[in-house]
């Protein structure tokens, strides 16, 4: 697909989702992305009701090793039909306004190679407004032929050739119920930010003590945290925590590698 499409035509949509144990949060996702006309979900070993409540959904569950944030939506993107790609995670929904627009750029004359969606976050039933979460603005629709996720294990991103135009409405995400929900996430997220980072070649430095302090003010103080009341607080805390486990991890692998090269 070159961004035209014949007059009167309108473009097929694939969503694309990946998961695991994500029977909470799922079935509210792929309810929301009822106006595509593919869903696609990979899902990596799930041992809840993941793939039972998918399965209602859409006939295009596939089973695949984890690897990986990048590599894994790469594989979701690659198992689609159509190549006009809505990508988004199991704790984010898409509102009405959003589907609506998205169904006037299929039926569009021309399209963007890709799409910055704007995303409003919260924690239980708490809009975060500062933090550096808002305006907070993520490509996730794409023409494939023109755009794809890097191979990231962590952080991943679309990488566009061509221009990238914005959509007004906004992706809602659900993402954390409290701070427990923020703790298991910087633990699944420091650990490939720590593997990530070595095997870039990324050493732990003597700085590297003084970043989750950084982190906190960054968050607090530089973004308005506070701005966000005790929400704003758990975040930039959880900001804090996460960058020194992130480099903790690192520490540990550099060491690992150290004694396994003895």
């Amino acid at each position: 697909m070159s961004g035209g499409a014949p007059a009167g035509a309108r473009r097929p949509l694939s969503a694309v989702l990946i998961a695991r144990d994500e029977e909470q949060r799922i079935g509210a996702c792929l309810e929301s992305l009822s106006f595509a006309d593919e869903i696609v979900v990979v899902e990596s070993g799930s041992t809840d009701r993941t793939v039972e409540i998918a399965r209602r959904f859409t006939d295009k569950v596939v089973t695949l090793p984890w690897r990986g944030f990048g590599p894994q939506k790469r594989a979701a993107v690659a198992l689609a039909s159509h190549d006009l790609v809505l990508n988004v995670d199991c704790d984010e929904r898409v509102p009405p306004g959003l589907a609506a627009e998205i169904g006037a750029l299929q039926a569009a004359p021309r399209l963007a190679a890709a799409y910055a969606i704007p995303r409003r976050t919260f924690i239980g039933e708490k809009e975060i407004r500062f933090c550096g979460w808002s305006p907070d603005r993520i490509v996730r629709l794409f023409d494939r032929t023109r755009a794809g996720f890097t191979d990231d294990l962590v952080h991943e991103t679309v990488v566009a050739q061509g221009p990238v135009e914005s959509c007004r409405e906004a992706l809602l995400h659900h993402s954390f119920r409290g701070f427990g929900d923020l703790v298991l996430k910087l633990n699944r997220y420091s650990d490939l930010a720590a593997r990530q980072m070595h095997e870039r070649g990324r050493r732990p430095g003597a700085l590297d003590a003084l970043r989750p302090v950084f982190a906190f003010a960054r968050t607090y103080l530089l973004r308005l945290g506070f701005m966000d009341g005790f929400e704003g607080l758990e975040i930039a805390a959880a900001d804090a925590l996460g960058t020194f486990a992130k480099y903790a991890k690192l520490r540990e692998l550099e060491r690992a590698a150290r004694r396994g090269s003895r």
